[in-house]
């Protein structure tokens, strides 16, 4: 393939160390594209300090844009700068917009209507079944799904995003040839053949602790809002949250048990304004140009199946319990209750949770 030579230029300015985004911008604003900044030696040895100038020309520089571009040369990958056509639009809306961004797989998507997706990297079931459940129909309603790709939530979002009609992106925030979390590794790959992985790291970036709360500014850029499924007080999905709201984004929250510590950022975020939702058709009717679709299966609470079930799930709630509560509740010994309570595991209607505890499963159809 032919390689834009302005590339090797981005490459260089973005893959020095010591040269931040902010500066760059800066130089870019000064003295035009990438090129002319490297050709303007001497003016930038009066800006810049000698440390930063000596890596920007620099053979081991050098050397990294040429291991970017021959990943260039693999099929699936792209290279997208500020300057160019396809540099996706809510970014360029955002304070901090990435020089340049990696990507793997279907670009098109950053033109697309997205939805960031987040929550806890330790999910309940539920709250994975609700992630997933959303993802799809709201991926089926026009939406493209976008999430961090961490355990739990995230990922659940991305493989709803994925069997719905308008896939989902991952932003990642380690560089885009690294797997992590490895195990996650098999749904990267999938995203990277129909959906789309994006990094403003350089290659070779290992996980490194700040730059996730660093990437969550991109998955709530690149969204019209962004809906939190479950969330601890203090948590990374609080932090795309804010973000969100402060890039004038909507924020949606998806309300849990008052007993549920995974349902106290939501309640958080719902009383400083976030917006209630029980159903994708909620999301769908804040968003402008998408209308109410009847996507009745999405809906929170009891479905018709479970609504009427006999014995111990008429008396589990919502709220996970523990076996001596349902003992209580039904007037049954404990052998009888644990005995119950495996049947309903293994047919898919109960999960079992941490410290002893159950909790009923939605099971509901796929949305249409």
């Amino acid at each position: 393939m032919s390689v834009d030579p302005g590339l090797a230029s981005w490459l260089r300015l973005t893959l020095t160390p010591g040269l931040g985004a902010s500066t760059l911008r800066k130089l870019l604003g000064q003295f035009g594209l990438p090129q002319a900044v490297l050709d303007r030696r001497r003016e930038l040895s009066a800006l810049l300090p000698s440390a930063v100038i000596h890596a920007l020309y620099s053979t081991q520089v050098e050397e990294a844009v040429g291991a970017a571009l021959r990943w260039l040369g693999e099929p699936g990958n792209a290279l997208i700068t500020l300057a160019d056509e396809s540099y996706p639009r809510g970014l360029l809306e955002i304070a901090d917009p990435p020089a340049l961004l990696y990507a793997r797989g279907r670009t098109e998507l950053l033109r697309r209507d997205c939805l960031a997706v987040v929550g806890s990297r330790n999910g309940t079931v539920q709250g994975e079944e609700n992630a997933q459940r959303f993802a799809r129909a709201l991926s089926d309603a026009g939406l493209t799904i976008v999430s961090g790709l961490a355990m739990g939530i995230d990922a659940a979002a991305h493989r709803g995003g994925l069997a719905g009609a308008s896939s989902t992106i991952a932003v990642l925030g380690t560089g885009i040839d690294i797997a992590y979390p490895k195990r996650n590794g098999d749904l990267a790959a999938q995203i990277a053949a129909r959906g789309l992985l994006i990094s403003e790291f350089p290659l070779g970036t290992g996980p490194v602790a700040a730059n996730f709360p660093r990437r969550n500014r991109l998955i709530s850029g690149l969204a019209q809002g962004c809906l939190v499924v479950e969330a601890a007080p203090a948590s990374g999905s609080l932090i795309t949250a804010r973000a969100a709201a402060e890039q004038g984004r909507e924020v949606f929250a998806i309300p849990g048990s008052i007993h549920s510590p995974l349902a106290k950022g939501c309640h958080a975020l719902i009383k400083s304004g976030a917006k209630l939702v029980e159903s994708a058709e909620d999301v769908l009717a804040e968003l402008s140009g998408f209308r109410r679709s009847g996507f009745a299966s999405t809906t929170l609470g009891t479905s018709p199946a479970s609504a009427g079930a006999p014995g111990l799930l008429a008396h589990m709630g919502h709220d996970p319990v523990d076996v001596d509560l349902l003992c209580a509740r039904a007037g049954l010994p404990a052998e009888q209750v644990a005995s119950e309570l495996l049947r309903l595991e293994l047919e898919g209607k109960i999960a079992a949770l941490p410290g002893g505890l159950y909790q009923r499963l939605e099971k509901t159809a796929p949305p249409r």
